[in-house]
């Protein structure tokens, strides 16, 4: 019986600084059958095949970090989650999301369900369970922000809509085990009746994180609650009160511990996770900066955009959350003829470059932000983290967090254009096979345009792309 061939080799990547920790690491990184894998074995080759050598791919010293995670975001392109015609084409519109969000980097991300009726979540939330996308970031699942919020918190929501937990079991709220089964993270007020029980059923019984957030709890019910079980604070300083130095409220926890709380209870909490939304529109850049610095480890970027990011500026109509007209002003949207945000249009790579501009910290710790911290705090184990076992999903990135490429289960999906000519050409891979045939080219001249970042990257060890300089004139 003649000898089976030898396994394929895996895709060896070099030349990569690699994100891990909050810190950039210098060496090879191996990908076999859509997992980061461990080093081949080195052996002598058993005839009559001969060993076949690694196909490798050259990053040209730039910054390989796991695919963003994308925590809340409301919609995109026209599309806002709450609105469900047929489930068919609400299917449609999830894959056009999870394909536009792979071209900005993003490997994975949560549907957010806001203050809704029961009908329409429970028609909708069926189709949230986590799934695959072949040309798009996976959804993972829900975040539903609401009912269970403080009406005079209420922002942008509906506060008709909005229950109070010892009225309205979840049962009741938001459909059977199997819609629960799609819910990984709901957002609630902490100070409402019932909610302590919430929070230890949500978390004990059905593995659901919970966050705080829209909401006017003092600082002792936050950590209250976190002794419960929730484990973060929803777009800090947006719809809760603002921190005083006498009466820090929700927003005092994201540096807290059971020594700094003012109640006699002994039992400990660990300090929240907390999302800060990075547009310049919710949180001005010193507000950000002191947020983030206050625990990095726990910090994490959100967009939570709306369905007119990718869109032009213009009044839009409202849907199932928001029945008023809508004004997009650049990335920022208010309902029509007031001054209330109803959320960000900005990118999650956007935000991860306004964090390091704004605070001066890493391009490193900006991206854990959007990815590790992300992971951890959601329990997520086959994902978001550069390590053996894990999916290879990831970004690569120049210096100054720009997306190059994105790729998902070690496949290839976007390579941008700058100008007229690709970053990186295919024949820097050597011993390989033709490109993915699910790469997808964008060309992001329009965005160098208005981010005013007109330059050549020499920096990134690119040389000179001679298609910028149309741009650049």
């Amino acid at each position: 019986m003649p000898p089976s061939p030898s396994p394929s080799p895996p895709l060896e990547i070099t030349n990569a600084r690699i994100l891990h920790s909050s810190s950039l690491h210098t060496h090879p990184l191996y990908i076999s059958n859509g997992i980061f894998t461990s080093p081949p074995p080195s052996f002598p080759p058993s005839p009559p095949f001969p060993q076949t050598p690694s196909p490798t791919i050259n990053l040209q010293n730039n910054i390989l970090a796991p695919a963003f995670l994308e925590l809340q975001t409301n919609g995109c392109l026209g599309i806002h989650f709450t609105s469900h015609t047929d489930d068919a084409s609400y299917q449609k519109n999830l894959q056009k999301v999870g394909e536009y969000l792979v071209e900005k980097g993003v490997g994975g991300w949560w549907v957010t369900l806001p203050t809704v009726g029961q009908r329409v979540a429970r028609a909708i939330l069926p189709l949230l369970q986590p799934q695959e996308f072949n040309s798009g970031a996976a959804l993972l699942g829900a975040h539903c922000e609401g009912p269970y919020l403080n009406p005079s918190k209420k922002g942008a929501h509906d506060a008709t809509l909005m229950k109070r937990p010892s009225h309205s079991p979840i049962s009741q709220t938001y459909g059977d085990i199997s819609t629960l089964s799609a819910i990984k993270l709901i957002t609630l007020a902490p100070e409402l009746d019932g909610s302590t029980p919430l929070i230890e059923e949500l978390t004990q019984k059905h593995s659901i994180r919970v966050s705080l957030g829209h909401s006017a709890a003092s600082y002792d019910t936050g950590l209250s609650a976190l002794r419960a079980g929730a484990t973060m604070l929803t777009h800090v300083f947006n719809a809760m009160n603002p921190l005083h130095h006498r009466s820090p409220g929700l927003a005092g926890l994201i540096a807290s511990s059971s020594s700094t709380s003012s109640s006699s209870s002994s039992s400990s909490a660990d300090s929240p996770y907390y999302s800060l939304i990075a547009d310049g529109i919710h949180l001005h850049p010193a507000t950000l900066t002191m947020a983030f610095r206050a625990n990095p480890t726990k910090c994490i970027l959100i967009t939570d955009s709306v369905e007119m990011a990718g869109l032009p500026d213009g009044l839009y109509p409202g849907h199932a959350q928001i029945p008023h007209q809508q004004r997009k002003e650049g990335n920022k949207v208010t309902i029509e003829g007031t001054d209330t945000l109803i959320g960000s249009c900005s990118s999650i790579d956007e935000c991860v470059r306004n964090l390091k501009e704004w605070s001066g910290c890493s391009l490193a710790e900006a991206v854990s932000c959007a990815t590790e911290n992300i992971a951890n705090m959601m329990g997520l184990e086959d994902r978001g983290i550069i390590e053996v076992g894990r999916r290879a999903d990831f970004v690569v990135l120049d210096d100054a967090g720009f997306v190059l490429e994105t790729w998902i289960g070690g496949e290839q999906l976007i390579r941008n254009a700058w100008g007229t000519r690709t970053i990186f050409p295919y024949d820097r891979i050597s011993i390989s096979t033709s490109p993915t045939p699910h790469a997808r080219m964008i060309n992001n001249s329009e965005e160098l345009q208005q981010s005013g970042s007109c330059r050549t990257r020499d920096e990134a060890g690119l040389g000179t792309v001679v298609g910028l300089l149309a741009i650049c004139r």
